[in-house]
């Protein structure tokens, strides 16, 4: 068997599609052991990814040049406002849809098309291609943007174009798969498609990574450590957990002796979440690390990990980092909007609160701090590599019409 993966982010920070893909691969390595994996890897960049760790037959990385010329600025200016034509964004799927087509796809059984960012270039590049017709296009996260935000936000004539040239892309695909279950549901019916878009949730494998770096590990000071690591955007509900963690303390004098909360975060509000603990010596607010030294301090020092959801009510992704947390035997606190991808699946999470509700958020956080048991056992099968190659299996059976 002979799979093609093109993707455009295996980078090992700064980044939870990087962890994405490179497990992704990790994974199919070990359920198809005789395969032949060859990757397609375009990128804006040209730093080290540590490709060598990755179980591949062959990773072929191409650079493109996104910069994009004065001429076509100066007439996508105009063209974006009178014609609602976007000149700039398809001359980078152009320099994409170069390297693309220099593959001789026939040479291959599978070939899987792996989004990655807010642009979807790799995706958006495939448009009138004839590989499209061979390929499993996978959908990481909602595209245009705007639908992704859950904000109310005006829609232009501009973002409609967008969403056109995914209908056709969609249309054309052999198969459309997503990340998250409800993001599957919204993104059918967004793109009018006929096709049914089948889940194929996130997996974290560490063969992918090297994670001897831990020279920025910061040990805890306390008995137990709360942590999160990540970025505060698209709605993730910070400020409720802290009060929560804030409030037991004060009720609790052994929680304010023997616990720490340390958040390593970018992203909007942290300057306001400095102002909000800055008299807390318990709760430590510090810059973000790369993955190596944060796996290492979430792993070794960090007793309870939190996932936050994007909110305030609605989340229909499955978050990058999600099967990471639930594969080092630790304790993860999940804060969720009413309805959600991981409410879904772990309706029974003692440690799942209700992101809009402080009370809810306290009594299950004080739960985890008291009860032993890591109750994990629902979304480790939920990630095991039985139910990834269930799920996979159903997708590459698929016979094409």
């Amino acid at each position: 068997m002979r799979f093609l993966i093109i993707t455009q982010d295996l980078r090992v920070s700064g980044t939870s599609q990087g962890i994405i893909e490179r497990s992704f691969l990790s994974k199919l390595r070990k359920l198809y052991p005789d395969a032949i994996i060859d990757v397609l890897y375009i990128c804006t960049h040209t730093y080290d990814d540590s490709l060598d760790v990755l179980p591949v037959n062959s990773i072929n990385k191409k650079i493109v040049n996104t910069k994009i010329p004065f001429h076509i600025k100066w007439m996508n200016r105009i063209s974006r406002r009178l014609f609602n034509s976007l000149l700039a964004e398809n001359y980078i799927h152009k320099q994409y849809a170069k390297e693309i087509k220099k593959v001789d796809y026939t040479m291959y059984n599978h070939i899987m098309v792996r989004s990655a960012g807010l642009d979807y270039e790799t995706v958006l590049a495939m448009h009138n291609l004839p590989i499209l017709k061979y390929s499993i296009v996978n959908f990481h996260d909602p595209y245009p943007y705007a639908w992704y935000k859950g904000k109310a936000e005006r829609i232009t004539p501009n973002e409609f174009k967008r969403l056109q040239k995914v209908i056709e892309i969609v249309k054309d695909a052999k198969i459309c798969c997503a990340s998250a279950y409800y993001m599957a549901k919204d993104l059918q019916y967004l793109y009018a498609s006929d096709k049914y878009f089948y889940t194929l949730p996130h997996q974290f494998a560490f063969d992918g990574f090297d994670l001897s770096d831990n020279t920025n590990v910061r040990k805890k000071n306390k008995k137990i450590q709360i942590s999160y690591h990540g970025a505060l955007m698209f709605g993730r509900n910070v400020f409720t957990i802290v009060e929560a963690f804030k409030q037991l303390m004060e009720e609790h004098e052994w929680i304010k002796k023997d616990v720490e909360f340390v958040l390593r975060v970018k992203g909007d509000g942290v300057n306001k979440l400095k102002e909000f603990v800055k008299d807390v010596d318990n709760i430590l607010v510090l810059d973000t690390l790369n993955f190596s030294n944060s796996s290492n301090e979430q792993i070794y020092e960090s007793d309870i990990n939190i996932i936050l959801e994007n909110g305030p009510h609605y989340c229909n992704i499955l978050g990058g980092k999600v099967p990471f947390l639930f594969a080092i035997n630790k304790k993860v606190f999940i804060s969720s909007p009413e309805r959600s991808e991981l409410r879904r699946y772990l309706p029974n999470h003692p440690f799942l609160c209700d992101m809009n509700d402080l009370e809810d958020t306290k009594s299950k956080l004080h739960k985890a701090l008291t009860l032993g048991e890591l109750h994990n056992l629902t979304a480790k099968k939920l990630f095991s590599d039985e139910n990834f190659k269930k799920q996979l299996d159903v997708i590459l059976q698929e016979k094409l019409i």
